[in-house]
C-alpha cells in the first residue's frame, strides 16, 4: 500500500479510535499519516492519546491532508457533514462512511458530481483485528476503491463484499452483534459462578470458549450445527444443556435480535 496513503477520520468516537488502532496494528498507516477531527474535544483528545495522530481543528483541514476518509460520524449528522465540506472534495477523496442505515444515494446527492464513496458497516473488534465488516461500493468508485476498502478492513479481520441492499442485514448481524456476544459469556460466566466457579475464572473460561467455538467454524469450514452434534454425546451433559436453552428460546431470541437490529437500521437510514 502507498507510503503517501493517508487517512482522515471525521469523528473521532469509539469505532473511529478502534478502526484507527486496528490499521496501526496491521501496518497499514502510521500516526504521522493518520488524522482526525471531532467536534467533540474530549473524543478528540481520546483518539489522539490512543492513537498518537493529529487531531485537526476544522472538517476542511482533514479533507485537504486526508486521500481516504472515513466518515464516522453520526447516521443523523453524517449527511450535513459531507454536504459542508462539498466545496473542498475533489476526485482524488475517496470518503468511506460507517454510518449504519445512511445510503449511498443519500451521500452522493449531497456530495460533489462524481464523487467516490464507499459504504462499509464493520464492528468493534477491530481493535483486536478480529473485525467483521461488509462493504459496498457506490455509483462513481472504482474497482480500485473497492479493492482499497477490502484491504483496510481485512487487515483488521474480514471484510466481504456485497450488495447495499444487504448492508441492513449486516449491521443487524455483525454491527450489533459483538454485544450480544458479550451478553452470552456475562450470562455463562454468571452460570459457571452458580455452578461454583471463581468470577474470573469463569470469565476466562467463557470467553475462551466462545472463540473457540467460532474459530472451530472458520477455520474448518464445518456447518455449525454438525459441530454442535460433534460436542453433543447421547444421554451426555451438552445435550441436557441444549435442551435448556431451546426451551428457553435462546435461538428464537437470537434470530430476532437481528432482524430488530436490521430493521432499526433501515429506518435510520429514513431520517
Amino acid at each position: 500500500m502507498s507510503a503517501a496513503l493517508t487517512i482522515g477520520f471525521l469523528g473521532a468516537g469509539k469505532m473511529a479510535t478502534a478502526l484507527a488502532e486496528g490499521f496501526l496494528r496491521a501496518g497499514l498507516v502510521t500516526s504521522e499519516t493518520l488524522v482526525a477531527y471531532d467536534i467533540q474535544s474530549e473524543a478528540g483528545e481520546r483518539f489522539g492519546a490512543v492513537t498518537n495522530g493529529t487531531v485537526l481543528n476544522t472538517p476542511e483541514e482533514l479533507v485537504n491532508r486526508a486521500t481516504v476518509i472515513v466518515l464516522a460520524v453520526k447516521p443523523d449528522q453524517i449527511v450535513a457533514a459531507v454536504e459542508r465540506l462539498r466545496d473542498v472534495l475533489t476526485a482524488d477523496h475517496l470518503l468511506i462512511s460507517i454510518a449504519a442505515g445512511v445510503k449511498l444515494q443519500q451521500l452522493e446527492a449531497v456530495a460533489p458530481a462524481g464523487c467516490r464513496v464507499v459504504r462499509v458497516m464493520p464492528n468493534t473488534p477491530a481493535l483486536v483485528g478480529a473485525c467483521a465488516a461488509a462493504y459496498a461500493v457506490g455509483g462513481c468508485a472504482q474497482r480500485e476503491d473497492g479493492a482499497l476498502t477490502g484491504r483496510l478492513f481485512s487487515a483488521v479481520g474480514v471484510a466481504v463484499e456485497v450488495k447495499e441492499a444487504l448492508l441492513d442485514a449486516v449491521t443487524g448481524l455483525s454491527g450489533s452483534g459483538p454485544a450480544y456476544g458479550y451478553l452470552m459469556i456475562e450470562a455463562l460466566s454468571d452460570g459457571g459462578v452458580a455452578a461454583g466457579l471463581p468470577r474470573d475464572v469463569a470469565t476466562r473460561l467463557a470467553a475462551q470458549t466462545l472463540m473457540g467455538a467460532a474459530r472451530m467454524v472458520l477455520e474448518t469450514g464445518r456447518h455449525p450445527g454438525e459441530l454442535k452434534d460433534m460436542v453433543t454425546s447421547p444421554g451426555g451433559t451438552t445435550i441436557e444443556g441444549l435442551h435448556e436453552l431451546e426451551k428457553a428460546g435462546l435461538r428464537n431470541a437470537l434470530i430476532s435480535a437481528v432482524r430488530a437490529a436490521a430493521r432499526k437500521s433501515r429506518r435510520l437510514g429514513r431520517r
